[in-house]
């Protein structure tokens, strides 16, 4: 049975632009589970010749369902039916370590990259004196072109030689200069994103997301790491594992 078969798409059916047909019967088939997470979907040139569509119209369904966070491209591979990601409270990980385990490519687009002196708030989460200095770190978080979370990360300067270090992922710049963490305090809760945070991750305001608090400590106790992190909510499940006391 060829993909056409599979998702029940005749191109001489039903009204309005072929594209958006196409598309709106790959999204009915993957949200009802007929092609499933992880799926290799095949070539472009087999799939539109499988659904007697130009490569064009292909390609404009491909990119709508790609851009919803449907279907993800992993360069040399294809492309995929993406599958929501299994982040553990179990493990000390970052993003980007997150994705490399899962076969996915991860990268970050900047918003914000500075030094600064310390504010009130994270003096008290941090532990630091008035006026300490602190490297602010704030950023769009990817995961084969799609934009997963917001990340926003205060390191105490102490930690890193600077500001610039840092190029991908935070941890391993923490981990090159000795001052990676080696526990965290993690606080979950559930939150919609308003309009400014939407649009830096193309979804519609209002959609609901996670949002990770999270403190990290050296071995001698000292807090070297606050971040602060919004995950898209149709992308991401947590998990953790419970053991019985006694």
């Amino acid at each position: 049975m060829n993909l056409a078969e599979q998702i029940g798409f005749d191109p001489e059916e039903g009204r309005g632009p072929l594209y958006r047909r196409l598309e709106d019967r790959l999204r009915h088939a993957i949200e009802s589970g007929v092609l499933k997470p992880e799926q290799a979907l095949p070539s472009e040139r087999d799939l539109a010749e499988d659904l007697a569509v130009s490569r064009i119209t292909l390609r404009k369904a491909l990119d709508g369902l790609v851009g919803n966070g449907l279907l993800h491209r992993r360069q040399g591979a294809g492309t995929f039916v993406a599958g929501r990601v299994e982040k553990s409270f179990s493990k000390l990980t970052s993003f980007s370590e997150d994705m490399a385990a899962r076969g996915r490519s991860s990268r970050s687009e900047w918003i914000n990259r500075a030094e600064g002196a310390v504010t009130p708030d994270e003096s008290l989460m941090l532990g630091l004196s008035p006026g300490t200095p602190v490297y602010r770190f704030h950023r769009i978080r990817y995961a084969d072109e799609l934009a997963m979370a917001l990340e926003y990360s205060t390191i105490p300067a102490f930690a890193l030689p600077s500001a610039g270090i840092v190029r991908g992922s935070l941890y391993e710049a923490l981990n090159a200069a000795g001052t990676r963490p080696v526990r965290a305090l993690q606080r979950l809760r559930a939150v919609l994103f308003d309009e400014q945070q939407a649009a830096l991750l193309g979804i519609e305001a209002g959609a609901p997301g996670l949002l990770i608090e999270r403190r990290g400590f050296l071995d001698d106790g000292r807090a070297v790491e606050m971040t602060q992190s919004w995950y898209r909510g149709d992308a991401y499940d947590f998990v953790a594992e419970l053991n019985a006391v006694g």
